[in-house]
């Protein structure tokens, strides 16, 4: 299976993508690795779901899964390209695990793409529901274990991310860097696409103040999901 969609390995935690600079060249035709009749499924919570349809597939909602559906359609009509949007607002590792064989296996995709993590974090300061660092990391393990197990597919896993809006919201990452850890692990052990969106959300924060990718810190602006998409259409440029 080609991997050279890989960032960096993810076993340095370091990746990024400079936040300067950036242009589409790199996504001239010919250039994606996604090849003509192949599926992309988006998985997560409600950074993903954005306001998907439940009932037409078409409808990826108003994220950055929409954007990148959008883009690469746009830059490669020749290729008969389906996207998939299955995430849900709200849903942790766990939910993920519930939903695994409907929402991924039974879907057959070639790639699948994943962003959780952040309400395994929230849920322990909103309703005093934490989610251990193991607890998530096994259980994120066992997803990329049925992947593996069923389908021939690539993976793409994404850095859950905060952006520091406020004192309280900042609290937060002394839960979620261990899981951020976690994912950076899980990318190594099953050889998987990395993406450091917490480190290129970082970056962008040297230009742009935190609220206007984020305001609230956790769901992106429309300029946050830009961000995203075009980090996720570079992970896939040769």
């Amino acid at each position: 299976m080609d991997r050279r969609f890989f960032l960096q390995a993810a076993a340095v935690g370091t990746a990024s993508i400079p936040f300067s600079g950036q242009t589409w060249a790199a996504n001239e035709p010919g250039k994606i690795q996604i090849a003509d009749g192949q599926t992309v499924l988006f998985q997560g919570d409600s950074i993903t779901d954005a306001g998907r349809s439940r009932e037409d597939d078409s409808k990826l909602g108003g994220g950055y899964a929409m954007m990148t559906s959008a883009w690469i359609s746009a830059q490669h009509p020749e290729r008969k390209i389906q996207f998939l949007n299955r995430g849900i607002s709200g849903n942790r590792v766990v939910d993920l695990e519930a939903r695994w064989k409907e929402d991924c296996l039974d879907l057959e995709p070639d790639w699948v793409s994943i962003l959780i993590g952040v309400n395994d974090t929230w849920r322990r300061y909103d309703r005093n529901d934490p989610t251990t660092a193991e607890a998530y990391e096994e259980g994120y393990r066992d997803l990329l274990k049925q992947i593996q197990g069923h389908l021939n597919a690539n993976v793409i896993l994404c850095e859950p991310f905060l952006l520091h809006v406020s004192e309280k919201v900042s609290q937060m990452r002394q839960d979620l860097d261990p899981k951020i850890e976690a994912v950076r692990k899980l990318a190594a052990e099953f050889d998987a696409g990395f993406l450091p969106l917490d480190t290129i959300f970082k970056e962008a924060v040297e230009h742009r103040p935190p609220d206007f990718w984020a305001k609230d810190g956790v769901h992106p602006t429309p300029a946050g999901h830009a961000l995203i998409s075009q980090a996720w259409i570079e992970a896939v440029s040769e």
